[in-house]
């Protein structure tokens, strides 16, 4: 089978599967504090383990997928995080759930880099947009419709299902990879860097868990300044080790060139924003607008909509002819003034406004994906595009942790609740900060963009369909005569 094929679709149910999870949790955490007998912030333990997880094996999952390659790594994640999801229905207590989502967080952080640059390898530059409209299927779809399937499982079945909902769909991923993907490793990929994993891995963990923790317990209290203070410090000696070191585990010189740094900070940026304006709005409409789970899923839908026919747009008719940069820019000043209307929504105000600001968040943010991604690696040879996957998408992970952090210490500092008339009431203006606050992240972000040279990602600005068909015959043509 063409590789194209095999890869996309073993990826896209893999990555499908990794970020659904991360919003359809959410939905069930106050159902498994009641059947767990424990308190609400004990839970979220839950969500933070897979985070933590997550960010400790993305250090590992470059080079793994170099020196066994790409299809064995894949593969094995794709088991460990289905059958990780089958032992989180089945867990009996808090404690095993948290062991088992820390096992599929383990599995996440293997299987997005190591299915993304197995993508890269097998698409050349000139086909990396197409690529990268591969890539918005999961993206778009699997944070919107989390909170809708989760709203339904949890009220129609049970909080289990949250997590069996993944086993048909690993199942099905597993067995076509079995059957179709060829196997690619590197000749000389290198000995295992263990002083650079522990540094990356402890000093990532501990990033994420100060991070996560700071919304909940406090900026200012000891565990999440000792905690983020020394994932910084570990972080920051992993810089000086590794950058000493012939064959590094985390390769930080591709920061050396120019596309991919400037991408990666657009993506990370954009993250803050786009992620954390998901988790801010579930919570706006159903503690601020009193809508239940479900009927806040439907209404965030309207983003993924927004998402795919923004990426049909970008890739066949935009890309092509502007570059990275104008579409980047552009698409996100358009995601900063819709999140700013989202503060003009109050109690009594159309959700149609809120469905509209969603959509044009979600085509907007296609204008930010689908360049970044098909510019990011253009400049990266193929040797070392396993190693700044690994960078990309430590990144991205903690662009959207931070995006939550971000939004929920706005919302804390404001005050989620005011008192009216005796009555305890929503306050609709924390809320209102935290859209503005995602808006003007999204605006740091345009700024960044301007940055991306379009020059650097020329071999990735090619025409698809027949456009692309017309301008080849009209070059013969010209060159016949």
């Amino acid at each position: 089978m063409n590789q194209k094929i095999a890869v996309g679709v073993v990826y896209v149910a893999a990555l499908f599967m990794a970020i659904m999870d991360t919003t359809i949790v959410n939905v069930a955490l106050p159902v498994m504090g009641r059947d767990f007998h424990t308190r609400s912030d004990a839970v979220d333990s839950v969500v933070i383990g897979f985070l933590v997880s997550t960010g400790v094996f993305l250090a590992a999952s470059g080079w793994l997928g170099d020196r066994f390659g790409g299809r064995k790594v894949l593969l094995f994640s794709v088991v460990l995080f289905t059958a990780a999801s089958a032992l989180c229905g089945l867990a009996s207590s808090l404690g095993e759930l948290v062991v088992f989502r820390v096992l599929q967080g383990a599995a996440g952080g293997l299987m997005t880099p190591v299915g993304m640059a197995m993508l890269f390898r097998v698409f050349p530059p000139a086909e990396r947009i197409r690529a990268s409209s591969i890539l918005m299927i999961p993206t778009a779809l699997a944070p919107a419709l989390g909170p809708v399937l989760g709203g339904l499982l949890v009220t129609d079945l049970s909080w289990r299902w949250v997590f069996y909902v993944n086993v048909p769909i690993g199942i099905a991923a597993f067995v076509f990879g079995a059957l179709f993907l060829d196997d690619h490793a590197q000749a000389h990929p290198g000995r295992f860097d263990l002083a650079g994993f522990l540094l990356a891995a402890s000093g990532l963990g501990l990033l994420m868990y100060g991070v996560s923790e700071g919304p909940l317990k406090g900026w200012a209290t000891t565990p999440v300044l000792v905690t983020i203070a020394a994932g910084l410090v570990l972080l920051l000696a992993m810089v000086f080790f590794e950058l000493r070191q012939a064959k590094p585990l985390i390769d930080l010189r591709v920061y050396g060139d120019r596309l991919f740094r400037a991408t990666s900070a657009v993506l990370t940026l954009g993250a803050v924003a786009f992620l954390g304006v998901l988790f801010l709005v579930a919570l706006f409409y159903q503690d601020a607008l009193h809508l239940s789970a479900l009927q806040s899923g439907l209404n965030t839908f309207p983003e993924a909509l927004g998402v795919l026919i923004g990426a049909q747009i970008v890739s066949r008719l935009l890309y092509p002819v502007l570059g990275p940069r104008r579409i980047m820019a552009g698409g996100l000043v358009f995601v900063a003034a819709a999140m700013a209307s989202m503060a003009a929504i109050g109690a009594g105000t159309s959700l149609w406004w809120a469905r509209a600001a969603m959509l044009v968040i979600g085509l907007g943010m296609s204008c930010v994906f689908i360049p970044a991604q098909a510019a990011s690696f253009a400049t990266i040879s193929p040797e070392r595009t396993g190693r700044a996957s690994t960078l990309f998408n430590a990144a991205r992970q903690l662009g959207g942790a931070a995006g939550v952090a971000v939004l929920t210490t706005v919302l804390a500092a404001a005050g989620p609740t005011r008192v009216s008339a005796g009555r305890v009431v929503p306050n609709l203006t924390a809320y209102h900060a935290g859209f503005l606050a995602a808006a003007g992240i999204a605006l740091l972000a345009s700024l960044a963009a301007i940055t991306v040279s379009d020059g650097d990602a020329a071999a990735t600005l090619v025409r698809r369909g027949r456009l692309a068909a017309r301008t080849q015959k009209a070059a013969v043509a010209v060159e016949v005569a």
